[in-house]
């Protein structure tokens, strides 16, 4: 079977998506793929999570002009589809960064991101060398999923990766006042429908590298086969979570999505 390449273009050019599909599928590769549309009110980005997420993509490509990787709405689209791709396959899922020219820095990218590996010339052949590599072992010690949901909502899932959390709590910075909105606690995987919160807490405010973060949260205990599920009034610039803070400190994940 060949191995799966899910393409993104972020401008719509038709020639360099022929192009790109030719030099895939001369490499014995499978290319699919689709057209960038910055709407996040509409998570138009969220289209492409079901051919991500299938089991026989084996990389993402990610093409366009270099500029676009600088605005806001492509760098939050995209750093949310990431989240959803390392979800299904893992944090170690190959991303290839085809920038029209080469001054694109994978560190300045979104937290999900910065592993993305920038390719400028021989695209095919290291789309192979990737799709066919075994993936390193990467150890993190949280879970992250994001699920779209039209009419219902973005919602941030968290949880244990190793270690059960004493509760949990998740925060987001936002120039554009994105916050917490709504949480639960239920099944991993799974939004719950009903959830009971102990000891719930709203519009905590925590200040973390001199960004201040207005925070949800609750102490309902949970594994890791249990999540916190948090859904966001609107895509903030980045996030903080993990176990629900102590009255002395909080131990925090902080992911970039700007």
């Amino acid at each position: 079977m060949k191995q799966g390449v899910w393409v993104t273009l972020l401008d719509k050019n038709e020639d360099l998506g022929r192009l790109l599909f030719e030099e895939l599928n001369k490499y014995g590769l499978e290319p699919n793929g689709h057209f960038w549309e910055d709407d996040l009110a509409q998570f138009a980005w969220s289209g492409a999570i079901p051919d991500l997420a299938r089991e026989e993509c084996a990389l993402w490509v990610i093409a366009g002009q270099s500029d676009r990787f600088n605005e806001p709405a492509t760098r939050k689209g995209l750093a949310l589809l990431a989240i959803a791709a390392q979800s299904a396959h893992g944090p170690s899922f190959p991303i290839l960064l085809s920038p029209s020219v080469s001054n694109l820095e994978p560190a300045q990218l979104p937290t999900p991101l910065r592993s993305a590996e920038v390719v400028q010339t021989g695209l095919g052949t290291k789309a192979t060398i990737r799709a066919h590599a075994k993936r390193p072992q990467v150890e993190i010690d949280y879970r992250i999923a994001v699920h779209p949901l039209p009419g219902l909502g973005l919602w941030l899932e968290v949880g244990p990766a190793h270690d059960p959390w004493n509760g949990a709590m998740l925060g987001c910075n936002s120039a554009d006042g994105a916050k917490p909105d709504a949480q639960g606690f239920g099944i991993a995987g799974v939004i719950p429908e009903r959830s009971t919160l102990k000891y719930p807490m709203r519009d905590m405010r925590i200040e973390l590298r001199g960004q201040e973060f207005l925070a949800w949260g609750a102490k309902n205990e949970i594994s890791p086969a249990e999540s916190y599920f948090v859904r966001l009034s609107a895509t903030p610039d980045s996030i903080i979570f993990g176990p629900f803070p102590d009255e002395d400190s909080a131990d925090v994940f902080s992911v970039s999505l700007l």
